[in-house]
């Protein structure tokens, strides 16, 4: 190959097809070597022609179905290949750390196993269809908060034991891609970082494939000496500077060999001709199965939803229950996913207002309220200058320049005043009195700001991505809309036999959470309907964790996440009781916003001076819960279900440096149902370094018929016993007496034993 067609596999660019494609590779046509297309994301295939779109990837992780995972994995693989994709940019498995973080809903979980068994089974099931999965983002990308700045600091220990583990997880299962982060690692940008690029990444872990950028996370030609395989542009440019008209200076003039730039070509050619990209044998794509991969969504959906309250048997809902009322947008516009690089738009999605009314039958009455005022646009004369906007509140953004836009906004009257941006295929961002109120990346988001009567000052920028014009939609809800919507679910709340409640966040790349309550009013939407109605149930379409001020005065709450476009169907058959739930939480609820791991300390969320540390060390979510002794509201591995089940006899033996755990499991109850039965092991006197109250260190998921046993074993195995030893550069086996606990979740663990590990 010549130097310029080396580069040319080095520096990303945008795809010159206006397929919506996240990045794409030329090839060396005269070689016979194919163009490589990259796609986005964690669940769906994200192009302007529409995909399948799946449950958000928490939501797969609240399964704790690793045969699930695999078959997600599958799907998303042949969608991809059949869709004319190569390279898909998923899984993401960042351990939640950040409650308030703006992509929780794309990744897995606080814990390290649960996060290595899920991304290794997706891992395996997208490459088995041909597809090449890129596991990101590498490392600790833990908050969008100044995320292409911030300086993440966090000891060896750490980074071993909470972070790393999923990414090694993942290179075991053969991923041929790993991305690197935008934010720096104690010091190091992460795609500039020799210690976890080429010492732990590709020599200690032995990985073969290929090191990609997030997209503008380069910063040096040098990072090709680091690690760095392949750099990708950032928004607004066709290509990265870095590694196409920098490196070739850099390589003329001998200040970089050309052998790192051979080797990092070789490292991508060398997955292209083990996916079967060069000979011509993946030419021949398969077509889409659009009804196998709705099948496998609307499973997920069902089996990740997570039953978080049920007071006096509320669900499922039976004949008592004559007359309902769905109230809340989402009940009629279904929120199928979070926005950025996740916003996969279906080619269809039912309501749950369809799916409920067709399941409920004639003989019951469903009627709807949207109970939280629909966005209007900004009347013109409330603005100066004049607005750009069409009569919608939307303007054209396109591909050539960017669009700014500065006003004074004249309010009416003082309250809450919601705001919600789209950006359909770009990038929005909307300030208010100069400080920032939403960012929307390829998707929609909302945020409610507290204003006075009176003039304020509007800022709304928009710019286009991957190459295509898209429009700009700015909204807004006033305090007397919202008003005026949450009577009018309040008076339908009261004539109905069970109010059944419709709630969202807006989770997407590019921006946290400003707090962990549900914006535009929802809250007191809830509030105000289970005042009137003690019989409401509440539906979540939410992403992360979030907090309920008004839990004790409903009867019943499930959390389906961003349940995909099958989340209708999976919602009625959940709340009927066509299907049993069996999710658990992969993350910890707190009570309060004030009783979380990063609460009160700037430190550790969003950062100081650019710098932002894991002050708990590796104590990260329940661990953290745990030391403190603070109660959450929900604890991790949490979920109830339509039956019962008990456990007794719980047996350990030793095994090949881990152990075996086995115990009998009962369904107890009257309904068919699955168990997510969970170990957990507590700490070693004979190591020194931190160590967790108690770790999660296996699971099973069990099926059983009412009344039926089980005899469950659990291996739980060297690793997970194990803590690293910083000094010595090396995981150290966690010897002597272990205090061995299995149970429901992780704080109702009624089996106990306490056994002897040796080496």
């Amino acid at each position: 190959m010549t130097l310029d067609e080396k580069l040319s596999f080095v520096s990303g660019s945008v795809d010159p097809q206006p397929t919506g494609a996240a990045g794409f590779v030329p090839g060396v046509p005269r070689l016979g070597i194919p163009p490589l297309r990259l796609t986005d994301g964690p669940n769906g295939i994200r192009l302007n022609t529409g995909a399948t779109a799946f449950p958000a990837p928490v939501a797969l992780a609240s399964s704790f179905d690793d045969r699930l995972a695999r078959a997600y994995g599958q799907e998303l693989g042949r969608e991809g290949r059949a869709l004319g994709q190569d390279v898909l940019l998923s899984p993401m498995t960042n351990i939640i750390r950040v409650p308030q973080a703006g992509r929780n809903f794309e990744t897995f979980s606080e814990d390290p196993l649960l996060s290595s068994r899920m991304v290794s089974e997706e891992v395996k099931g997208i490459q088995g269809q041909g597809l090449i999965a890129t596991v990101k983002h590498y490392a600790l990308n833990n908050q969008e908060t100044d995320r292409t700045t911030v300086d993440v600091r966090a000891d060896e220990q750490t980074m071993r034991e909470v972070e790393l583990p999923a990414y090694q997880a993942a290179v075991d299962a053969g991923a041929g891609a790993v991305m690197c982060a935008h934010n720096k690692v104690n010091g190091a940008h992460s795609c500039g970082s020799d210690e976890l690029l080429n010492t732990i990444l590709k020599e200690q872990w032995g990985f073969q494939g290929w090191v990609m950028s997030d997209w503008g996370a380069a910063h040096s030609a040098h990072d090709i000496e680091a690690g760095l395989d392949q750099s990708m542009f950032a928004a607004g440019l066709q290509e990265s500077p870095y590694f196409s008209r920098d490196l070739k200076a850099a390589i003329q003039a001998g200040t970089i060999p050309e052998s790192a730039l051979t080797d990092a070509v070789a490292r991508i050619l060398g997955q292209m001709e083990r996916f079967g990209l060069l000979d011509g044998a993946a030419s021949t794509r398969p077509p889409r199965d659009r009804k196998g991969a709705a099948e496998v969504a609307r499973r997920v959906a069902e089996s990740g939803a997570v039953l978080l309250k049920n007071d006096d048997g509320a669900l499922p809902l039976g004949t008592e229950d004559d007359s309902l009322a769905l109230i809340g947008t989402p009940a009629k516009t279904p929120k199928v996913t979070g926005g950025g690089s996740a916003n996969v738009v279906p080619e269809s999605a039912a309501s749950p207002l369809d799916t409920i009314t067709r399941r409920a039958g004639k003989r019951t009455t469903v009627r709807y309220e949207e109970g939280t005022a629909l966005g209007t646009a900004i009347p013109a004369a409330s603005l100066s200058p004049a607005p750009p906007f069409d009569r919608d509140g939307t303007v054209k953004v396109t591909t050539d320049s960017t669009f700014t836009y500065t006003a004074s906004l004249s309010v009416p009257a003082e309250g809450d005043y919601t705001f919600r941006l789209d950006a359909a295929n770009g990038y929005g961002s909307l300030g208010v009195d100069g400080k920032n109120a939403t960012v929307s990346v390829l998707g929609s988001t909302t945020a409610t700001v507290h204003l006075t009567a009176g003039t304020h000052t509007l800022s709304l920028f928009g710019l286009a991505a991957n190459g295509a014009e898209f429009p700009l939609s700015l909204t807004w809800v006033t305090p007397a809309a919202a008003a005026e919507a949450r009577d009018r679910a309040v008076a339908l709340a009261r004539k109905v036999h069970t109010p059944i409640v419709f709630v969202q966040d807006e989770g997407t790349e590019d921006k946290d959470r400003a707090d962990l309550g549900l914006a535009g009013g929802q809250d007191e939407l809830i509030s105000a309907v289970a005042e009137a109605n003690p019989h409401t149930v509440v539906v979540l379409n939410t992403g992360s964790s979030i907090t309920m001020p008004w839990l004790p005065k409903v009867d019943a709450a499930l959390d389906m996440y961003y349940p995909g476009q099958e989340g209708a169907a999976a919602t009625a058959r959940l709340l009927y009781g066509d299907v049993n739930p069996s999710g658990k939480l992969t993350q910890t609820f707190p009570a309060s916003e004030r009783a979380t791991p990063v609460a009160g300390d700037p430190q550790a969320f969003p950062g100081t001076g650019g710098t932002e540390t894991y002050s708990e060390g590796i104590h990260v979510g329940y661990k953290w819960y745990d030391k403190q002794r603070v109660k959450p509201l929900f604890d991790f591995g949490h979920g109830l279900s339509y039956t019962s089940f008990s456990y007794r006899d719980i047996a350990v033996k030793q095994r090949q440096g881990g152990l075996s755990v086995s115990f009998t499991l009962t369904n107890t109850g009257r309904r068919a149902g699955q168990e997510v039965a969970q170990v957990y092991a507590g700490p070693s006197r004979n190591i020194d370094a931190p160590q967790a109250v108690r770790k999660l260190v296996g699971y099973e998921k069990v099926r059983l018929a009412p009344g039926q046993s089980r005899r469950v074993t659990v291996t739980v195995d060297a690793r997970t016993l194990s803590s690293w030893d910083t000094d010595r550069g090396r995981w150290v086996l966690g010897t002597g007496p272990r205090d061995i606990r299995v149970g429901g979740s992780s704080d109702a663990l009624p089996l106990r034993a306490r056994t002897v590990v040796t080496r």
